[in-house]
């Protein structure tokens, strides 16, 4: 395999990954997006106790089933709301 063809092979795994993780989503893209600019502010003022409760604040007053996005949270290395910003927010970068 030459580097032209490994070059398109790596390339066509990253899009494939990033198909898996854009289907994995419990809710809107956009809306985590807003997730992670409430808690960037939250956590700013009030540090983080190692626990989801300003992400469970966020989605307080909106209709989603909280259970399943914070299985998705804590699949992708978020097990508190410092880590869903340290952790899973990366993930949308990529």
């Amino acid at each position: 395999m030459n580097k032209l063809e490994k070059k398109k092979l790596i390339e066509k795994y990253k899009n494939y990954q990033k198909q898996i993780f854009e289907e994995s989503l419990p809710i809107d893209r956009e809306l985590f997006f807003q997730l992670f600019d409430y808690l960037d502010e939250r956590l700013e003022k009030r540090g983080c106790n190692h626990d989801f409760s300003l992400t469970e604040e966020f989605f307080k007053d909106k209709d989603i089933n909280i259970t399943k996005v914070l299985e998705f949270l804590e699949e992708n290395g978020g097990y508190c709301d410092c880590e869903v910003i340290f952790n899973v927010e990366e993930k949308f970068e990529e």
